[in-house]
């Protein structure tokens, strides 16, 4: 069911390892030098769709998605799944299916590996650099809920979790990045567990799945009666002389310690903001050709949208996080705001997070802007420089005398949050401005609604009652009001050439969403691969979204009431618009998924902490690989076939009603092996990709064909009519 990463002749690892289980199979040689990773997504059905470069103005149309321009994926791993990635299949462990995006290549020289400047023992695990193996326990059966019990190995590194069993062939294996760890739990007690594989731990992982464990029980219960007859101090002494430390320690005391190794380990290194440790991501020193920290300049991204411009400008006030410590150093915000308006204007917004532009409309002017909630308070406070704030923002697009606040939250969430001193923005105080809700749910009650997703797809499925128990976890209700909220936006700006301000409560969790999702629509800049990044960069990573608090970056407070699926949520969006036009993205669905399992490795650096101030403190850019640098060095695996270049100045406009969408099976449901077509759809996409240039060169050849024609022809043609 799960699947892993099996490694090839003379090859490093290049990248992250498998999300998962796999039974290693055959597999395509790749050079040592080849320094690349491949990402691959387990097999399930998803549309694939394309992208265009930058928008720069000119013709632009408006279309309407359509469930029926959505293309299926064959259920195969993605086009980045590498060769020798496979995982196990329903009715095989020796299904030529692979699974998903989280890949290495590993290196293997017949049964002695190096890693470094050590040997490796047969039945050491490749590592990945920087990755150091901490400890391994044998005769540990891996409970598995689609293939059942598998005997074998169980190593624990720095970075991830391992288990190779040997009882098939080729052997089982499953390989877990310790970022996805959302909690361990032991199972059963020495004295109290009966029968077998009821004593063990069990592990809760953040991408919809949980892995259980059986250690041997015998020896445990050994330790306990040794325990009981000894004195403490005696038996403290005893403990620390056997307890397993890595190669070297006896087998008794390895069968002994199992559990106890195994679990010490786990919670250090999969919670290290926890036991004030570094992340993994720190001592990742894999090399790239190219440099993701370099994708995202935020001048260059302004320069791009046409500014600075006679009503906007470009400011460094906050080059020092003082004026908003969750904001970026750069902003554009309106000319006719003083640096003095923009202290007293945040003053009055939560945070301190002022209306700033995130995206201009090329040819109208209309915009875009964000912030956080204004700090109204149950008495109605009012500012006259945020009010006369907004106004600059309204005249800065001389094609409309109104502007829309749209405010995400639910209206009676925004009027509760007055007695917090919140609130929002009153029609009566913001002449020309209306202000829109448009009920979009907190933190709170979308992690509840992933929890329930998670319920009905894993690890088994009720074929019977799938689409009543789907509705009954909203889910997809919290998808169309997400996607509606942001076709709103887009349809303001497009459509009634109508500036737009977007707002929650702090505006970093649905206004990103927001934002992010109606600059997809409206600009196919960010449809591209680089732009896709950009656009994460820059409204995702920049303005603050707190990943580190959201996805719990290394931290065992699992029950941590600020986390919540935000970020997930807006991936799956962005996959429902990919589904509804498969022409218009550059990139398919795997390099999404790529994305969503990185959220969690800690493998590299690009989604650590909460903001940029924090990112630059922990010298993130200069100590750390960017995500970027994978799938820009990878750019070909994630590429889509189908993608139209013609699309770039296209303005999508989604359908959004339920019957349009859909759940995302590859993602959600990719480690349930009955959810997996057989094809591998990455090799197709390949085949495609290879057709598409051949074509493409063929209809080169033939124009110019025909514009030598023309020109050989021309002056024939002038003498006749003379």
């Amino acid at each position: 069911m799960f699947s892993g990463v099996k490694p090839d002749k003379k090859s490093k690892v290049k990248g992250i390892t498998q999300l998962g289980s796999r039974s290693s199979s055959s597999s395509s040689s790749h050079s040592s030098n080849s320094n690349t990773t491949r990402s691959n997504s387990s097999s399930g059905s998803g549309g694939s769709s394309s992208s265009s470069s930058s928008n720069k103005g000119g013709g632009r149309k408006s279309h309407s998605g359509s469930s029926s321009g959505s293309s299926s994926g064959s259920g195969s791993p993605p086009a980045g799944t590498p060769p020798h990635t496979q995982m196990a299949s329903h009715e095989s462990l020796n299904s030529e299916s692979k699974s998903s995006s989280l890949n290495s290549k590993l290196g293997h020289e017949s049964m002695t590996v190096r890693d470094g400047s050590r040997t490796l023992r047969p039945d050491e695990p490749p590592l990945v650099p920087g990755e150091q193996l901490e400890g391994t326990a044998r005769e540990v059966t891996y409970l598995c809920p689609y293939v059942g019990p598998k005997k074998g190995t169980l190593s624990v590194t720095n970075y991830r979790l391992i288990f190779r069993s040997p009882e098939t062939d080729p052997p089982f294996e499953l390989e877990v990045p310790l970022g996805v760890v959302s909690r361990i739990e032991k199972v059963g007690g020495a004295n109290t567990s009966r029968g077998e594989n009821s004593y063990g731990i069990e592990i809760f992982c953040k991408d919809i799945r949980n892995l259980r464990f059986a250690h041997k029980q015998n020896d445990s219960q050994y330790s306990m009666h040794l325990k009981r007859d000894m004195n403490i101090s005696v038996f403290r002494r005893y403990r620390v002389r056997h307890n397993f430390a890595g190669y070297g320690a006896s087998q008794t005391s390895e069968e002994n310690h199992s559990r106890r190794m195994v679990t010490e380990k786990l919670l250090h290194y999969a919670f290290p903001a926890s036991h004030k440790l570094p992340f993994f991501a720190f001592g990742y020193c894999e090399q790239y050709p190219e440099n993701g920290w370099s994708v995202y300049e935020p001048i260059a991204e302004l320069k791009r949208q046409g500014l600075p411009t006679e009503s906007w400008r470009i400011t460094r006030i906050n080059e020092q996080y003082e004026l908003c410590e969750t904001y970026p150093a750069v902003w554009a915000v309106p000319a006719a705001a003083s640096d003095n308006d923009l202290r007293n204007v945040a003053a009055f917004r939560s945070r301190g997070r002022i209306p700033v532009l995130s995206w201009i409309h090329p040819e109208s002017q209309a915009t875009i802007t964000r912030c956080a909630q204004p700090l109204v308070g149950v008495s109605g406070k009012r500012s006259r420089d945020d009010e006369a704030y907004i106004q600059h923002i309204m005249d800065a697009n001389a094609q409309s005398h109104k502007i829309f606040i749209m405010d995400a939250r639910p209206s009676v969430n925004a009027v509760a949050n007055k007695a917090k001193g919140g609130g929002y923005e009153s029609e009566d105080a913001y002449q020309n401005a209306e202000v829109q809700f448009l009920d979009i749910h907190n933190i709170h009650v979308m992690r509840e609604s992933l929890r329930k997703l998670q319920e009905v797809c894993y690890p088994h499925i009720d074929n019977s009652h799938w689409l009543s128990n789907l509705e009954a976890t909203h889910w997809l209700d919290h998808i169309r009001c997400v996607l509606s909220g942001a076709l709103r936006i887009a349809d303001k700006v497009e459509s009634h050439k109508t500036s737009v301000v977007v707002h929650c409560s702090d505006g970093w969790d649905r206004t990103a969403q927001l934002t992010a999702l109606s600059m997809l629509m409206l600009d196919g800049y960010y449809r591209t691969i680089p732009g896709f990044a950009v656009l994460l960069e820059k409204e995702w990573l920049s303005f603050g979204h707190k990943f580190a608090q959201r996805v719990g970056h290394g931290d065992d407070r699992h029950q941590d009431a600020d986390r919540s699926p935000v970020f997930l949520q807006f991936v799956d969006c962005v996959w429902q618009i990919l589904k509804q036009f498969p022409h218009a993205f550059q990139f398919t669905e795997d390099m999404l998924i790529t994305i969503l399992d990185h959220l969690y490795s800690c493998l590299f650096g690009t989604f650590l902490y909460n903001s940029e101030r924090e990112r630059i403190e922990k010298e993130v850019k200069t100590k750390t690989i960017s995500l970027w640098s994978l799938i820009l060095s990878n750019k070909a695996d994630f590429e889509n076939p189908l993608y139209s270049s013609n699309t770039k100045h296209h303005v999508l406009f989604p359908r959004t009603s339920m019957r349009h969408l859909c759940l995302w099976d590859k993602y959600y449901c990719r480690w349930n092996p009955s959810m997996r077509q057989q094809e591998p759809v990455h090799i197709r996409y390949k085949e495609l990709l290879h057709v598409k240039e051949q074509l493409e060169k063929h209809v080169d050849e033939l124009r110019k064909e025909l514009a030598a024609r023309q020109t050989h022809d021309s002056p024939r043609v002038a003498s006749a009519i003379v």
